[in-house]
């Protein structure tokens, strides 16, 4: 799950401005920030080439994230037009990057951000790519801890944003979202157990308020994950020549791994399961762990199984199964 061309483009041009030297200790200082679990804001986010870092390493792993995330919505529920989108905690608009490779009736984007140079960044990076319609999105500088109410849009997004918040303070705000949402809310985190364990409060925090879980789980219920583990996913992206050098990897592509919640107004068609791990696979038969209605489960599909045997083998983790 590529960016966007003219999105790489904008990145190149951007990075381009910049020693190569810098950009390689910021990523350097981002990724060991995000391994320690810690915010990635404020102080560590305070200069250019931090910010330029993050386009480069941290961009397209959060856009393939958001992408994937857009494509089982569009997928869930694929009557419902999404013509507007506010993303709260907005960093250099990769959510709204991601939206628009899914969402091809988007009319109004609204970006809210408090930090002033990833707005800058982030209306380079759309003029440059030449996204009008990110070009055109109404960019709000403001302090989402201080805003009690937002504009209705069908879809509200938080990706990357409430976890650097205390746990209080992004239920409250979770609340704020779920009343400007007219079709769905999106929220997406780290991949970690800190990430999951905000996932499930905020889980049980919008069931409270009488929300269809839509994704990824396939029942209203208590999440069943035992406190020793999590539930997340992954999404493989390409990673660009800079990418490999500001990160000294070798490897042509990265997993990025999150956690996430999707809840509509309006009821979809429901899943059934959802496979939670990579699928194990053997010679005659293939392991699938999943989540259902009923709990955790483990089946398995053997090859006599014709019923069932050839969607087994294509089945990867977070695909659904009924």
């Amino acid at each position: 799950m590529q960016l966007p061309p003219q999105l790489c483009h904008a990145i190149d041009l951007a990075t381009a401005q910049h020693n190569l030297q810098s950009l390689t200790q910021a990523a350097t200082e981002l990724s060991e920030h995000y391994r320690s679990q810690r915010s990635a804001s404020s102080r560590v986010m305070a200069t250019a080439a931090h910010r330029l870092a993050y386009a480069a390493v941290r961009m397209p792993a959060t856009f393939a994230a958001a992408r994937s995330v857009f494509t089982a919505i569009r997928r869930l529920m694929p009557d419902r037009r999404i013509t507007s989108l506010l993303d709260l905690g907005a960093g250099p608009g990769t959510a709204g990057w991601a939206a628009l490779e899914v969402f091809e009736e988007l009319q109004q984007i609204t970006l809210v951000e408090q930090d002033a140079g990833w707005i800058q960044l982030g209306k380079s990076l759309a003029q440059t790519g030449e996204n009008a319609m990110l070009a055109q999105a109404d960019w709000v500088q403001a302090n989402l801890r201080a805003i009690a109410s937002f504009t209705a849009h069908d879809l509200v997004v938080s990706s990357y944003a409430l976890g650097e918040m205390a746990p209080k303070v992004a239920r409250a705000l979770v609340q704020a979202s779920w009343a400007a949402t007219r079709t769905a809310i999106v929220i997406i985190e780290p991949g970690t157990m800190r990430g999951f364990g905000l996932m499930r409060e905020l889980r049980d925090e919008l069931i409270a308020l009488g929300v269809h879980v839509i994704a990824p789980c396939p029942h209203q219920y208590a999440c069943p994950m035992p406190a020793n583990d999590w539930c997340h996913f992954a999404q493989r992206f390409p990673r660009s020549s800079l990418h490999r050098r500001l990160k000294i990897g070798t490897l042509g592509y990265e997993d990025e791994k999150f956690s996430y919640i999707v809840a509509s107004k309006h009821l979809s068609k429901p899943v059934t399961a959802r496979v939670i791990r990579h699928p194990l696979r053997y010679a005659g038969h293939i392991h699938l762990r999943l989540c259902t209605a009923d709990g955790l489960q483990s089946i398995t599909v053997t090859r006599s199984d014709n019923a069932h045997w050839q969607r087994a083998r294509k089945s990867e983790w977070g695909d659904q199964w009924s």
